[in-house]
């Protein structure tokens, strides 16, 4: 499991023009389910993304968590975080690794919901559409996390 997180001060979704799921402040996490997941390894990483230490405080340091800063997340299914570019003698991505949708859409909704049990509000893009994701990356900080 892949996610790439990005400290926003605004991120939306569109699905067909209409926007489906937004957020002020926060993180807008793109979440890349592999083959051989757990729902176990998406609870370590929703509690490891709510608990991560990239907000500034008072002196300007990181010190303060997504629950800290009452932040809210805005999780976005990516399985092209799974691409495989190393092995391939051209220049198409292997997405081998990437777990099937029957797989994959379950462990996205766990990750989701164990997010929201750590006391983090979540908004979800819609799995397997194609999304407009629009976000300001506050700083920026963009963070990558394997499990």
């Amino acid at each position: 499991m892949r996610a790439v997180c990005q400290r926003v001060s605004e991120a939306r979704v569109r699905v067909e023009a209409a926007t489906v799921a937004e957020i002020g402040s926060g993180l807008a996490i793109l979440l890349g389910v592999g083959r051989g997941d757990t729902p176990a390894e998406a609870e370590r990483l929703a509690g490891k993304i709510a608990r991560l230490r990239i907000f500034e405080d008072a002196e300007g340091r990181f010190d303060r968590s997504l629950l800290d800063s009452g932040g809210s997340a805005l999780v976005v299914s990516q399985f092209t975080l799974l691409a495989d570019t190393k092995r391939q003698k051209g220049t198409r991505p292997d997405f081998s690794q990437a777990a099937s949708r029957h797989v994959a859409e379950p462990l996205y909704e766990h990750f989701c919901e164990a997010v929201a049990r750590e006391g983090v509000p979540v908004q979800r893009g819609v799995f397997g559409a194609r999304m407009a994701v629009e976000l300001v990356n506050d700083g920026p900080v963009t963070i990558v996390l394997d499990v």
